[in-house]
């Protein structure tokens, strides 16, 4: 009996033990649980902030560097047009008593920079001096010399971080960690051009064997934009000499047109370069008061500035890349085929998109030649034999698209032709129609902070700007709008406006003859129709022109607006 008891009493102390021991264990667990999911919680918050801060770091060097390229281009040209406005002043004028106010000298000198050739002063007024004044303008402002600065400063900054790697790896094998002041500002602009880096090719680091070097990879990017920057600059040289030679060629040989120069006391030569340098760089200035309208009859001068107004202007991605395949061809480098093949930043395209490009110009030219010699068969070509109005019509279509030159008077077509010609000067120069996916290099959208999102989407779209423009200069105009009507009509107007945020030049002219109250002061000049705006309309037509060549970096805007 006496067993039995100290036997049930040692039971029930092995179950206040194993009680005891059992609440213990379940509170570390629970501890350790809760420890773990603190802790968890407070890695998943650190690496919310680290992914957050991440993209709001470089939301922000995006931002900066977009912003930085964009204050580069906007003082760039408002400083050559200031240049160009003070040199152009500085110079005289054939007849000193004509010479220009200075709002006209510096509309024209804005013009001439912006490639947009849009007229408030006869061309004939302008001196010898002042011409090559604006031949100088209009190549430094044309899209391909801008191109060529951009590689050259792109080539610097490659080569200037290569110098400074080596010299961080130097020290290294030396055993000092050195961090020089060039080596800190290289990895700040290394930062800066994040965007960029995206946008440029990628080329995959090659190695020769275990023995033998390693090719770098931005050695061979160096290269390759090395290799860009001398066929970009060979195009240039080519074109311009080639150009200004055969247009000097053709004015020695052909009578009329020789015998036009030199009824317009113009040099032949100086004729010839700024011809050359306008269309290439699609201004469409001319030092002729009637623009190409005295050579309407000579076919040969029109072919020969037909090439170099595409090649300057919507074709000249097709060109760069068959220059660099040709390039790699010869020198067998595997970078420059590459590089051809899959394309390299705005202006080198892929392969597939330079051939659906020349497709898409193709079709357009199409398009408005068989439209102008359908219409004007018998009306503004009339008088001239079928050859010359199917070169004049071909001439007027390819100038359409952001050089123009006309060699017929647009105030004589017919509405559609007109706006025909509107969608045509609206159109950026690199439209395709391309039904093919591209392999986009650009982030994805959701790495995007809301932040810029939502400056984006603030952008409004480039019809709402032309809208907004067209509507202000309906205002300062709205005096003459009632009454010149014939003259001052909301078509002439949206066709400026167009042709100047295009960078065309194409405008519907003023004519005495259309007023309903005739003027007797009135006398018809050469220039275009801004040159009979107030000065508040010529103003707002300054902006249009430097919007237009700065559109490239607010052509995403308005997405955000939802139209159904």
């Amino acid at each position: 009996m006496a067993g039995a008891h100290k036997l049930g009493e040692l039971l029930h102390h092995l179950r206040q033990c194993s009680a005891a021991a059992l609440d213990r264990a379940m509170s570390l667990v629970c501890s350790l649980s809760q420890a773990y999911a603190e802790h968890q919680v407070t890695e998943r918050v650190a690496r919310s902030r680290r992914t957050l801060g991440g993209q709001v770091w470089r939301a922000a060097v995006d931002v900066a560097a977009r912003l930085n390229s964009l204050l580069i281009h906007v003082v760039y040209f408002v400083a050559l047009s200031c240049a160009g406005w003070g040199l152009l002043s500085a110079l005289k004028v054939r007849a000193p008593h004509g010479s220009p106010r200075g709002i006209d000298m510096f509309f024209t000198a804005v013009s001439a920079a912006t490639v947009s050739s849009m007229s408030a002063v006869e061309m004939e007024v302008f001196s010898n001096g002042q011409l090559l004044i604006i031949t100088a303008l209009m190549f430094a402002g044309g899209e391909v010399f801008i191109s060529l600065v951009g590689l050259s400063s792109k080539w610097s900054k490659l080569r200037k971080r290569i110098i400074n790697r080596s010299q961080r790896v130097e020290s290294h094998d030396d055993g000092v960690e050195l961090e020089t002041p060039a080596a800190i500002a290289a990895e700040a602009e290394a930062a800066a051009d994040a965007d960029d880096e995206r946008s440029s090719m990628t080329i995959t680091t090659v190695t020769e064997d275990h023995t033998g070097p390693v090719v770098d990879s931005k050695m061979l990017r160096l290269n390759a934009v090395r290799s860009m920057f001398y066929i970009v600059l060979a195009i240039l040289l080519v074109v311009h000499v080639v150009g200004a030679v055969a247009v000097a060629v053709y004015m020695h040989a052909a009578p009329g047109a020789r015998q036009t120069l030199r009824r317009k006391a113009l040099n032949v030569w100086t004729f010839a370069v700024f011809t050359t340098v306008s269309t290439f760089s699609s201004c469409g200035f001319m030092p002729t008061n009637e623009n190409m309208m005295v050579f309407s009859r000579d076919v040969p001068l029109q072919l020969l500035l037909v090439p170099q107004a595409l090649v300057g202007n919507t074709l000249f991605p097709p060109l760069l890349a068959a220059c660099v395949w040709a390039a790699a061809a010869a020198t067998r480098r595997q970078d420059l085929a590459e590089m051809a093949r899959k394309g390299s930043g705005e202006d080198l395209l892929p392969a597939r998109r330079c051939w659906m490009l020349a497709g898409t110009v193709a079709w357009f030219l199409a398009v408005q030649v068989a439209l102008v010699c359908a219409m004007e068969w018998g009306g503004a070509l009339q008088g001239l034999s079928s050859g010359e109005k199917v070169a004049n019509a071909l001439f007027l279509a390819v100038n359409s698209r952001h050089t123009g030159e006309s060699t017929l008077d647009l105030s004589t077509l017919a509405p559609a032709i007109l706006v025909l010609f509107v969608l045509m000067m609206y159109l950026p120069p690199y439209t395709t129609w391309f039904p093919f996916e591209e392999n986009s290099t650009t982030r994805d959208h959701s790495t995007e902070s809301q932040g810029i999102r939502f400056l984006k989407s603030t952008v409004l779209s480039q019809l709402s700007y032309l809208t907004i423009f067209v509507i202000a200069i309906c205002i300062t105009e709205r005096r003459k709008l009632k009454e010149d009507p014939l003259n001052f009509n909301v078509l002439s107007i949206i066709v400026e406006v167009v042709s100047a945020y295009g960078n065309v030049g194409f405008s519907m002219g003023y004519s005495c003859s259309r007023q309903i109250n005739p003027d007797q002061l009135c006398t018809d000049r050469w220039t275009g129709f801004a040159g009979r705006w107030s000065d508040s309309g010529k103003l707002i037509l300054i902006i249009v022109m430097f919007f237009g060549r700065l559109k490239k970096f607010s052509m995403k805007g308005g997405k955000a607006w939802k139209l159904s």
